[in-house]
């Protein structure tokens, strides 16, 4: 099933001005396949990601982990498939 892709939207209509340091906050399982498998996603569409960059934060039981990742935004098809790609994994809960 193929997603719909969202309209292209003018720069002069954008809230965003590209490229820009754009966060994104990433909840799933509380193992490292997670963290690895989010930053596979991310380098795969902002191969210049800054490791040293990723936020984490456990819940409180420690069952999930919360990530934040800030990748150079540099367009928002770019964003939109980072998005769908972290969406699209089984390890991923949300995505926001």
């Amino acid at each position: 099933m193929n997603q719909p892709v969202n309209p292209p939207i003018p720069p002069e209509e954008s809230l965003i001005q590209y490229p820009c340091a754009f966060p994104i906050k990433v909840m799933g399982a509380h193992v490292d396949a997670f963290v690895e498998a989010v930053v596979a996603i991310v380098v795969e569409h902002d191969p210049s990601f800054d490791h040293a960059t990723l936020e984490r934060r456990p819940s409180s039981s420690g069952n999930y982990l919360g990530l934040t990742v800030t990748v150079t935004a540099t367009s928002r098809e770019q964003l939109d498939n980072i998005y769908r790609g972290l969406s699209g994994h089984p390890l991923v809960k949300y995505v926001l």
